[in-house]
């Protein structure tokens, strides 16, 4: 393991297995550190012992061999997959901690909390694992609040596994670490496991706050499961919570994702009070049925009430004008956004970019490309290639595509997208030659998924994917809606023939 792991993480390991061996089979007021070894990566980790107080007896052994064998097996499953890149803020972690303890300051509950939390919004996974190991040493790894942002920097980190073992390892737990993991579940949406968390909180009579139930229609909104969805919305109007802002922002949300636009707009119709949030919400909802013309007008409507618009609001309406064609509306759009002190980011250069390209001005979206302040990322360069495939513009297309191939060497899309570029005109010598490259560099196309909800039950379906039981049935019924419309088609031709 020393041999293949980087440096801290080999002092970090050391430390584990010190620890392993000598901590956990005795209590601290009794342990007495054996004499330093002359390796220096080990120096802080040993002075953290070194500072461990007599009042930590109490401590539970078997929950410190617990926790103690978790951090080791993260340590060796991640050590080739940081999460982030923090540095500096990882190095600093421990030192800082042992300073506040020889100034006599102390390290005390809400001091691990914070800090564990703080390195969970930088995705600092390393900087956490310390506090983690600090929390065992001093004896407070038992406490819910540290426990509550261990799950929550795991699950931010994507180590949701972890995220539930430190859960499971909690010997108290309060309405905020019942939360924080259906918080992390709902992130990945897996929704079936977030309601079987709120069903097991709920039998232990906590009761949920509106924070709770705004992560399950998260995980509702994520899944497409209206179903769901409209049950929490029942029991949210039930205990009272209908009236909370954010409440009534995530029914927005959940309502627009899952289809149901009219639903969205009756909430924020009926709304007491509203935010900038609230206004984006409806705007993005707008966007994501196609409705532009929509929510534009919204958007006139937030500027005349005074609401000052943010990043996120440009962008809902930029995304709607794109869907929509509005090139003129787009433009204007994106030119007032200085004059509100909003400062373009590249997710609004590239929905301008797929505006003109999708209404076929894939020139004028190379100036703008070649003009912007920022450098373009692969989101815009593939843009460009879309667009340049739809309209048959293969000397555009592979500029493009080069470009993304140079951010992104492995994309396995891109080389997709240049081969099908080559299909659409024709060029099958080329379109093998793509081909045989991604054969050669074991390169596939992601799947694309589709999903359907059926008495409250979603169903996932992916390309090319056989595995349904029922897949025979489905493939008949698929034929059948096939033959359907295509002789409503065909009566449809004949009904306008004979009006001629």
């Amino acid at each position: 393991m020393t041999a293949i792991f980087p440096p801290r993480i080999q002092a970090m390991n050391a430390f584990l297995t010190f620890l392993l061996k000598n901590v956990i089979y005795r209590s601290f007021s009794s342990h007495i550190l054996a004499p330093r070894r002359s390796n220096a990566k080990l120096d802080n980790a040993l002075r953290v012992l070194n500072l461990v107080s007599n009042k930590k007896i109490g401590i539970d052994i078997e929950s410190r061999r617990s926790h103690l064998m978790l951090v080791e097996d993260m340590l060796e499953n991640n050590a080739n997959h940081p999460v982030g890149n923090n540095s500096a803020t990882t190095e600093m972690s421990i030192p800082s901690s042992i300073l506040q303890m020889e100034q006599g300051l102390g390290i005390d509950v809400c001091f691990l909390s914070h800090a564990v939390s703080s390195c969970g919004s930088k995705r600092d996974l390393w900087g956490g694992i310390q506090y983690h190991c600090l929390a065992i040493i001093t004896g407070f790894i038992p406490n819910v609040y540290v426990g509550s942002s261990l799950i929550s920097l795991y699950s931010r980190c994507a180590l949701l596994g972890d995220a539930y073992r430190v859960f499971e390892e909690m010997p108290v737990r309060n309405v905020v670490s019942w939360t924080t993991i259906i918080v992390g579940f709902a992130q990945e949406w897996h929704i079936d496991m977030c309601f079987q968390l709120f069903h097991q909180m709920k039998g232990l009579v906590l009761k949920p706050n509106y924070f709770t139930y705004t992560s399950l229609l998260s995980a509702c909104m994520g899944n497409g499961a209206l179903g769901h969805g409209r049950g929490v919305h029942c029991e949210i109007i039930q205990i009272g919570f209908h009236s909370y802002l954010h409440i009534n922002n995530a029914l927005i949300a959940m309502y627009s994702k899952c289809g149901e636009i009219d639903d969205a707009l009756y909430i924020f119709e009926n709304m007491v009070g509203m935010d900038v949030v609230t206004w984006n919400t409806m705007i993005t909802g707008y966007a994501q049925h196609g409705l532009a013309q929509e929510a534009i007008n919204l958007f006139d409507m937030m500027i005349k009430q005074g609401v000052n618009p943010d990043a996120i609001t440009y962008l809902g309406v930029l995304s709607s004008c794109r869907h929509g064609g509005l090139v003129k509306e787009g433009q204007a759009c994106f030119n007032s956004m200085v004059e509100h002190g909003v400062q373009p980011e590249l997710d609004h250069y590239s929905c301008i970019v797929d505006l003109l390209g999708r209404a076929g001005f894939l020139l004028e979206a190379c100036d703008f490309i070649q003009n912007m302040p920022v450098s373009p990322n692969a989101v815009i360069w593939g843009s460009l290639l879309s667009s340049s495939r739809l309209h048959g513009n293969v000397w555009v297309g592979i500029q493009a595509a080069e470009s993304r191939l140079l951010l992104e060497p492995e994309c396995s899309a891109t080389l997709q997208q240049l081969a099908n570029l080559y299909a659409s005109v024709g060029w099958w010598n080329q379109v093998a030659r793509v081909r045989t490259l991604m054969k050669h560099k074991d390169l596939k196309p992601n799947c694309g998924c589709s999903w359907i909800e059926v008495k409250s039950k979603v169903y996932r379906f992916e390309a090319q994917d056989k595995s349904n039981s029922r897949m025979s049935d489905i493939l008949l019924m698929i034929d059948s809606l096939i033959g359907h419309m295509s002789s409503l088609s065909l009566h449809s031709q004949m009904l306008e023939e004979g009006n001629t």
